[in-house]
């Protein structure tokens, strides 16, 4: 019976202990939310410029010691999925989310990586798509109190995206036959600028049939994300002719139609234009 007691005294807390975690790990409100945001943030950034730095020819111990930061940050990856994976309502639906599948795809060399499958390394370019976590509606740093900011920021997001994924695979399967193209990673990154804005110089060019997919490929996503934002903006410009500026009292969200007696956000009542607060 004692064994049973503490038993279902473990279970809980273990709940509460998962229920806890899942919270900060999804939260961007409190602080300990908005630093573990920030912390994941700054590790993608900073795993991704390894990556690019290790395109360049480095000093061994320079070289030795970023190989060793990044098996850190792989690490922490990997435990951070795990968490999120732990904390999920429901597994499988995780599994197979957005989300997961990108931080999936992040830790894939560390899963596969006993068995030298040197290929799997084109993957490690696709941690920088972990920020798309932070282009939602509300972003680290509170709302987003502008109506066509965070469709800006998308916009710039989804093509500096395009343009850095594609250039580090396409310098993947370039470099080792085409160094004198492909050197580096910024003369990857100058190709696919050069290429996804149409001036084409043509001194830069890849020859083996994985870089001219992955040319056309990037050119495709381009011409397929790039134009649906640029018309979900237009769609919330001309909806946002048609609304005035009324500051909700409680959530502060500004923009309402000019009929309307409550927030769309939050449901508190609207002060109408004109009107005296102390009417």
């Amino acid at each position: 019976m004692q064994a049973d007691t503490i038993w279902a005294r473990f279970t809980t807390k273990l709940e509460s202990l998962r229920v806890t975690i899942g919270f900060y790990l999804d939260d961007i409100q409190t602080p300990i939310g908005v630093a573990i945001d920030l912390a994941i943030a700054q590790l993608v950034l900073t795993s991704t410029g390894i990556f690019v730095a290790q395109t360049y020819a480095l000093p061994e111990k320079f070289r030795l010691f970023l190989d060793g930061l990044n098996a850190v940050i792989l690490w922490i990856f990997v435990a951070e999925y795990v968490l999120r994976l732990w904390c999920a309502k429901n597994r499988l639906r995780y599994i197979f989310s957005l989300y997961a599948v990108i931080d999936f795809m992040t830790i894939l060399p560390f899963v596969i990586g006993v068995f030298d499958v040197s290929f799997i390394r084109i993957f490690r370019w696709f941690r920088i798509l972990r920020l798309v976590r932070f282009l939602e509606g509300q972003t680290l740093w509170g709302s987003v109190r502008s109506t066509d900011g965070p469709i800006f920021v998308r916009i710039l997001f989804t093509l500096f995206t395009i343009i850095f994924v594609y250039s580090g695979l396409i310098y993947q399967v370039e470099h080792s036959i085409n160094p004198q193209g492909f050197g580096t990673f910024l003369d990857a990154f100058y190709f696919s600028v050069v290429t996804m804005t149409t001036v084409g110089f043509g001194d830069i060019a890849p020859i083996t049939e994985a870089g001219r997919l992955l040319t056309v490929l990037m050119i495709v996503t381009g011409v397929a994300l790039i134009p649906w934002q640029v018309g979900d903006i237009v769609r919330r410009l001309v909806k946002s002719a048609a609304q005035v500026e009324l500051p909700c009292p409680g959530c502060g969200l500004i923009l309402h139609d000019r009929d309307a007696q409550h927030c769309k956000r939050c449901g508190a009542a609207l002060q109408p234009q004109g009107e005296s607060l102390n009417a």
